[in-house]
């Protein structure tokens, strides 16, 4: 065995002459165990967090989205049409058409965007699953409409077939008749067949209707459209699908993934991710510094034996490896105990939902491989630092 790994073990496990030192070495211990499971809960905790906003945008984004990579809209052709339908990574496919358009129902108004969907966007988007009351868009009612609830309170608008909605939107064209304001918009007259409530953002921003419906609100072919959102066959990788299809379909449209879609909400977590990490290894680092003190103690306490050692042969650097190791020991025993409580409580939460939000809620966590990991490499490389920070203090100046 190793000389110096043998000596710190040694003292590690055996009693100080000073009752002060192992009061010390034990409250250095029990901050590392708390700090290491602090971090691990706080990064399950935020894991957890994360999944379950990421699990709306699941809900209301596609896998994959094509747009115009230069304007609002572009033409579905028949070449575009046969390559996603023999493509056989992807499940399902819809083509969508929204424009920003004004409201008006029983004299109150809103601006919101009304969206046009095909039959197959409920194989896409379940948003059909978030409906409060009426039902979904059917052709036995081809300018029914589903309305978003933070529209439909706005509106003071229900479930209604017999009062219009109105959707306004301005005419194509440079060119207008500013005597006759009627031609300045082009409008529909809808009923409300039902309200959806998802996440506000969407609940507040869409009313959605058949695609056909829209495409003659805006005086638009039947196959001009903004966008195809697609589901991807289960397994296959959204990034990599994205770039093959990029490369197939010509740089006229813009490929994007949900990710892509949402890049700022994604960057936002990912910022609050890392700034929580930094947090919780500062408190882990000023758990360290107990470690540091400890050991500190420890080179005082044992000096008489350091110098016996020394004059029997034994050179500096291995002197200073005893206390590396006492350190690295030391912050390996906080960190299997710190873990193994921290890992004890997420599977505790996850099972048994300790601790709650409201009540129906609980707060959300996730059991994950990469925290697992990151916490052990923080602490591996922080009590390496604290040891070898602690035993620099010992030199042949000082065991003179």
């Amino acid at each position: 065995m190793n000389f110096s790994f043998y000596i710190a073990k040694r003292y590690l496990v055996s009693k100080s002459s000073n009752n002060a030192i192992n009061i010390i070495t034990i409250i250095a211990s029990i901050g590392t165990i708390v700090a290491t499971a602090a971090l691990f809960v706080v990064l399950s905790g935020f894991s957890g967090l994360k999944d379950f906003s990421l699990s709306f945008f699941k809900a209301a984004d596609p896998d994959i989205k094509i747009s115009a990579s230069s304007g609002k809209t572009f033409i579905y052709t028949d070449s575009l049409a046969n390559l996603l339908k023999d493509d056989e990574s992807i499940a399902h496919f819809s083509k969508i058409l929204e424009e920003r358009a004004f409201f008006n129902y029983r004299n109150k108004e809103h601006i919101a965007y009304i969206k046009g969907v095909d039959n197959e966007y409920l194989n896409v988007i379940r948003i059909d699953t978030a409906l409060l009351a009426g039902k979904w868009l059917t052709p036995d009612f081809p300018y029914g409409v589903v309305v978003g609830n933070g529209i439909a309170n706005k509106l003071s608008l229900g479930i209604d077939y017999l009062d219009p909605l109105t959707v306004y939107v301005p005419k194509p064209g440079d060119t207008y008749n500013l005597e006759n304001p009627s031609d300045l918009v082009h409008s529909i007259e809808t009923r409300s067949t039902g309200v959806f409530s998802f996440i506000d953002d969407i609940d507040s921003k869409y009313v959605y209707a058949y695609l056909p419906v829209v495409q003659e609100l805006l005086q638009y072919p039947l196959d001009k459209i903004s966008g195809i959102s697609m589901q991807l066959t289960e397994g296959v990788n959204a990034s990599d699908f994205a770039e093959k299809l990029q490369a197939k379909i010509g740089d006229s449209y813009k490929v994007q993934t949900r990710a892509q879609l949402n890049a700022v909400f994604y960057k936002m977590l990912n910022t609050e991710n890392l700034v929580l990490y930094f947090i919780f290894t500062l408190v882990l680092i000023i758990a360290l510094f107990n470690i540091i003190g400890a050991i500190i103690m420890m080179i005082l306490d044992k000096k008489s034996n350091l110098k016996t050692l020394l004059n029997l042969g034994t050179d500096i650097k291995d002197l200073k490896k005893v206390f590396i190791y006492q350190g690295f020991l030391l912050s390996f025993f906080g960190l299997l105990v710190g873990l193994s409580l921290g890992i004890l409580l997420v599977f505790l939460q996850d099972r048994f939902q300790l601790f709650m939000i409201n009540d129906f809620l609980a707060y959300p966590v996730a059991f994950t491989l990469e925290n697992i990991l990151l916490v052990i490499i923080t602490m591996i490389i922080l009590g390496y630092l604290a040891a070898r920070i602690a035993s620099s203090r010992i030199s042949e100046k000082m065991l003179e």
